[in-house]
């Protein structure tokens, strides 16, 4: 079971569904204060009210700056500043590197890369004052098995969450020891992550994986809470999470 810490703020970007919903359902649940961030406006704030006091529903765009500056504004004011941040944001837009998908490439590259880079950098001067409290601060980048090996037909997808990882090692490096950086390396979750996909072969294809995925979000939430409710003296860098039969 993982300690409640009531005054610690947990930033969740990609809040609106799959393992940034579940992570703030797991987050509440453990007491934390929690800022839900995503475009999708309606969901988050459904998830806000279902939380209750302690949760707040901010439409913010990672791949847009402004729109994460006036978030980092709204979260001090309402909720103080944040402890922790989940960067959770992404899309998976699979498809042969020969067909036309330029404008995909170039989404998950703003989404997943750049946009947990930006917001990062937004949130940093609030996360480096967590981290001189006795409660310290944490960052939680949320890659994938893709960043280790890559398959045809998501070279670029792959390319995202090798740069997730190269960059969180490095960012870890320059943060320690006030604010820890945790990256989680899932494999196929059960979530609506696959329904994204232009390129409609490869949809059909992998949305046939994920319908038979017995590894739910609530089981990533699960690992990212009970890592942030390890004591300040010990650092969980990595976690390299698959479904029990996934090779």
């Amino acid at each position: 079971m993982t300690q409640a810490n009531p005054a610690r703020v947990a930033v969740i970007t990609g809040a609106s569904s799959g393992i940034g919903a579940a992570t703030a359902r797991a987050l509440s649940t453990d007491g934390y204060r929690v800022a839900l961030l995503a475009r999708r406006l309606d969901r988050i704030t459904a998830l806000a009210d279902e939380l209750g006091d302690g949760a707040i529903a901010v439409q913010a765009d990672v791949t847009d700056r402004d729109s994460l500056l006036a978030a980092a504004d709204r979260v001090n004011s309402e909720l103080g500043p944040a402890d922790v941040l989940v960067n959770n944001a992404g899309v998976m837009l699979l498809g042969p590197f020969a067909a036309d998908q330029r404008e995909d490439y170039r989404h998950m590259i703003e989404v997943n890369l750049l946009g947990a880079i930006t917001a990062t950098e937004v949130f940093l001067d609030q996360l480096k004052t967590a981290g001189s409290s006795p409660t310290g601060a944490d960052i939680v980048n949320i890659s994938s098995v893709a960043g280790r090996t890559a398959r045809a037909g998501n070279g670029v997808y792959a390319a995202t969450k090798w740069g997730m990882n190269g960059w969180s090692e490095s960012l870890r490096q320059e943060l320690l020891p006030d604010v820890r950086v945790t990256l989680i390396e899932p494999g196929v979750v059960a979530t609506e992550l696959p329904t994204h996909i232009t390129h409609e072969e490869t949809r059909e294809g992998v949305g046939k994986l994920y319908d038979q995925a017995e590894v739910t979000a609530e089981d990533i939430a699960e690992v990212i809470a009970f890592t942030l409710s390890r004591p300040r003296r010990l650092a969980i860098n990595e976690i390299l999470l698959r479904p029990a039969g996934q090779l």
